[in-house]
């Protein structure tokens, strides 16, 4: 019989989580989140510039773990490190539950999921003002923990220099995922499709990147290796932000 699951809602500042596991692992991720957004502080206050560039930036190899982890994932897709913070916090909180023995959990950090699956889940891919709603992934178990990570220029309060309504990646690397979503989402600009699919090649060519999604007004494009979509209902409510 599979464990029950239980769903925990998180706010600690920025921080807007939903946590979904079996019962005694659900503190273990809240503590870890709490743990690493404290390192990510501290390490800010030494080096306030992490926190507001917008490209690419070194940290020294004595930097806390988190915080070369978002450097690395923001080096390889060319934006800021704070474009991979709820990814990499995510993981990291997922992980934590992983190796107390959680075989089946995710975390949700404001869109950013990462996902530890020993069942099939369906993730809601949410469009805003876009036609193009109420899509989703069928996601099927896979080894590991992977990551499927969103931004918009449409849709929350992240900075975004695009138009995209959704900006949708997948990889096994979360905090790659989370960067490469708003590299997308600053790229997408307009419904042209020969740009989409010119943009989604690209940022498709980014190693660790195993497929992204685009969806700007009436246009839906894919790239790479996605889960298949299916029809269901998408309900704001149930986003964490």
């Amino acid at each position: 019989m599979a464990e029950a699951l239980f769903r925990k809602r998180l706010r600690i500042k920025e921080t807007a989580a939903t946590i979904v596991a079996a019962e005694p692992f659900l503190p273990l991720a809240e503590a870890d989140i709490r743990k690493q957004r404290g390192r990510l502080e501290d390490y800010i206050r030494r080096d306030p510039g992490f926190r507001t560039a917008l490209a690419p930036r070194s940290v020294p190899p004595e930097a806390p773990p988190i915080v070369r982890r978002m450097a690395r994932a923001a080096s390889r897709a060319g934006v800021g490190p704070m474009a991979a913070v709820a990814g990499a916090l995510a993981e990291s909180a997922l992980r934590a539950m992983a190796e107390a023995g959680a075989t089946h959990a995710l975390v949700d950090n404001g869109g950013d999921i990462a996902l530890l699956l020993e069942r099939p889940v369906t993730v809601g891919i949410f469009t805003g003002p876009s036609p193009v709603r109420d899509i989703a992934f069928r996601v099927e178990p896979r080894p590991g923990i992977f990551g499927i990570c969103a931004s918009s220029g449409t849709v929350g309060h992240s900075l975004s220099f695009g138009r995209a309504d959704a900006a949708v990646v997948l990889s096994a690397d979360v905090g790659l995922a989370d960067a490469v979503a708003t590299a997308l989402g600053n790229a997408v600009t307009d419904e042209d499709e020969t740009r989409l699919r010119e943009t989604l090649a690209a940022l498709g060519g980014i190693e660790g990147v195993e497929g992204l999604l685009a969806v700007v007004g009436k246009t839906l494009a894919v790239w790479g290796d996605l889960p298949p979509i299916v029809r269901t209902r998408v309900d704001p409510a149930r986003i964490s932000r």
